[in-house]
């Protein structure tokens, strides 16, 4: 199985980011089709508004750079997307150096396969896309780093896809406290566990439910579960508590460097259920002090920094 990795460096959203629009638009029209998405570009602008309000600007702009029809402009706002999920794991260690290591396991085919750097409000960010603007995990150049997980529950509600919110996070935080106050704030409508940390070593882990009060905690890890609830079909899939368990036996041995990245290569964080839709896609480490983003998978690896970024076409093979 293979996909091709790509990484974009590109301030501000110009030609780049309309190719890659154009390029992954057709498919996420089909997938909206197929869930009868559409709220109303009135309702999710006002939304946008409400708790966004920094990125009306720039949503203004890439509606404009794409020729945006109903559909586009409300789903670029990230309100009400469809539902997904997906069996991630994330850990932080700040043992020798901070280092927020993460998992994503998800169907190929909805896998934009993307790194930006931007820096669309002048703070740079280096993040791996999702529905576009997304973010799927991601650190700025204040050293933030960020990564999300399918908190295990179906429940939907009122409120934006997390990585539209994680975006918003990139863009205008410098510092966990930020980020958790923005958290609170903004309403997910779904369930996922939110993973932080940055320069300092502090990290918090934030539960997120839509019908459910927000639960900060000081856990270096998350899974796909909250508690003792979890969506049924889940464990089949991706072993969340087997993971946990795992990862709270890493980080209370000390692992962390490389160490810790070479166990997220390894069952059981590392699942091969890509015929199910929950094969491991890429691990990604973020080293907030040393502004370093190192993608990996069993046979590749990608390294990034602030400084340094290369723009790559990779095929990478997942085994």
């Amino acid at each position: 199985m293979h996909f091709h990795f790509t990484s974009i460096d590109e301030p501000i959203a110009d030609f780049k980011w309309q190719k890659f629009f154009r390029a992954r638009w057709p498919a996420y029209k089909v997938w909206l089709a197929a869930s009868g998405h559409g709220p109303n570009p009135e309702i999710a602008l006002a939304a946008l508004n409400k708790y966004m309000p920094e990125m009306v600007p720039t949503h203004e702009h890439l509606c404009r750079l794409v020729g945006a029809d109903d559909l586009a402009f409300s789903f670029l706002t990230g309100f009400q997307p469809p539902t997904y999920s997906g069996a991630c794991s994330q850990a932080v260690t700040a043992s020798g150096t901070v280092q927020l290591v993460r998992n994503y396991d998800f169907h190929l085919d909805r896998f934009e396969g993307t790194q930006l750097k931007t820096a669309w409000h002048e703070k740079k960010v280096i993040a791996v896309s999702d529905c576009l603007i997304g973010v799927l995990d991601g650190m700025n150049e204040d050293g933030l780093a960020i990564s999300l997980a399918f908190g295990g529950r179906t429940i939907v509600g009122y409120g934006f896809g997390i990585p539209f919110i994680l975006r918003y996070i990139l863009e205008f935080c410098s510092c966990v406290d930020e980020a958790v106050e923005v958290l609170h704030r903004i309403p997910s409508h779904m369930a996922y566990n939110v993973t932080i940390t940055d320069k300092s070593g502090v990290v918090k882990t934030v539960l997120l439910a839509p019908d459910r009060t927000t639960v900060v905690t000081n856990a270096s890890y998350a899974t796909n579960h909250q508690g003792t609830e979890m969506w049924t079909e889940i464990p089949l899939y991706s072993n969340t508590r087997e993971r946990a368990i795992y990862l709270d036996d890493l980080l209370s041995k000390g692992f962390s460097g490389e160490a810790l990245i070479h166990a997220f290569l390894k069952p059981p964080l590392y699942n091969h259920g890509f015929s199910t839709g929950f094969g491991t896609l890429y691990t990604s480490a973020y080293l907030p002090t040393e502004g370093l983003v190192k993608m990996y998978w069993p046979s590749a690896k990608v390294i990034q920094s602030f400084d340094k970024f290369t723009e790559v076409n990779k095929l990478i093979t997942l085994i």
